[in-house]
């Protein structure tokens, strides 16, 4: 096996998705998962699976079983981001229920110990975000979705960012150390 990698998984969510994918496309190293929604809204978003193929691993949520979580308990990964993260996603891990490949992928990082980072959708009660067509819009995330936010800080292994520049200090510091540890 050649040095562990980054893991990096979208879910349905257009919150900031275009800066979490450009700045994801600069990555080396980095294999990214698709829920089923993500596939739809990369879309939307004027990205194709196959321009995305050309960069960097891709894995889609085809498989009840969800075969790739196994490479966590290979060592094949040293951290796990999911950005951005609907509020679906996020209730769900916090409720530990896994039966997505994305849900999937956070339980197993958790349980091999394998830091993540996490950037949900829902992170204020009044936010602004880019729709599809690049219009800015207002949103007002649920009660229930700020608090499947404040509850998924509380896990194990971990880290929840607010913006697009925070996910990138944040992978860019996890990178950082994990390149210190391998001597690199």
């Amino acid at each position: 096996m050649n040095k562990p990698r980054l893991a990096w998984a979208l879910t349905g969510s257009g919150h900031y998705i275009e800066e979490c994918l450009n700045f994801l496309l600069t990555l080396d190293e980095v294999d990214l998962y698709l829920s089923q929604a993500a596939e739809e809204v990369i879309k939307m978003y004027g990205f194709t699976l196959d321009d995305i193929r050309k960069k960097i691993p891709v894995y889609r949520d085809k498989a009840a079983s969800s075969p790739p979580v196994g490479h966590f308990y290979k060592g094949y990964y040293h951290t796990f981001v999911m950005a951005p993260a609907t509020s679906n996603t996020i209730a769900k891990c916090v409720l530990g229920i896994s039966d997505s490949l994305v849900t999937n992928l956070y339980s197993q990082a958790g349980k091999c110990r394998v830091p993540s980072i996490v950037y949900p959708c829902d992170i204020a009660p009044e936010m602004e975000t880019t729709a599809p067509g690049g219009k800015k819009v207002m949103v007002y995330p649920r009660k229930i979705d700020l608090e499947g936010t404040e509850k998924i800080t509380e896990f194990e292994y971990t880290s929840i960012v607010k913006s697009v520049d925070e996910l990138i200090r944040s992978v860019q510091e996890r990178l950082l150390v994990v390149t210190k540890a391998s001597g690199a």
